[in-house]
């Protein structure tokens, strides 16, 4: 599943990043790599932007950038 398709609250652990050298590297930046876990703390009343905490950092992402990220859901 795609990080996009998750709702507030939604653990999730990042299965693989689908994106270009560039945006992997800025991803990889915020720590948003391959094995983490995440938690989706909130979304845009349009799901236009999703806001993420990966580790002790809050990061926004558009649905765009989200697209690029698989993830599996955990309890």
């Amino acid at each position: 599943m795609l990080l996009n398709q998750l709702r507030k609250g939604d653990r999730a652990e990042i299965i693989r990043v689908n994106a270009d050298k560039a945006l992997r590297d800025r991803f990889a930046s915020f720590g948003i790599i391959r094995g983490e876990e995440l938690v989706v703390k909130a979304c845009s009343i349009a799901r236009q932007t999703i806001e993420i905490e990966v580790g002790s950092t809050a990061i926004a992402l558009r649905a765009e950038e989200a697209e690029h990220i698989e993830v599996k859901k955990v309890a």
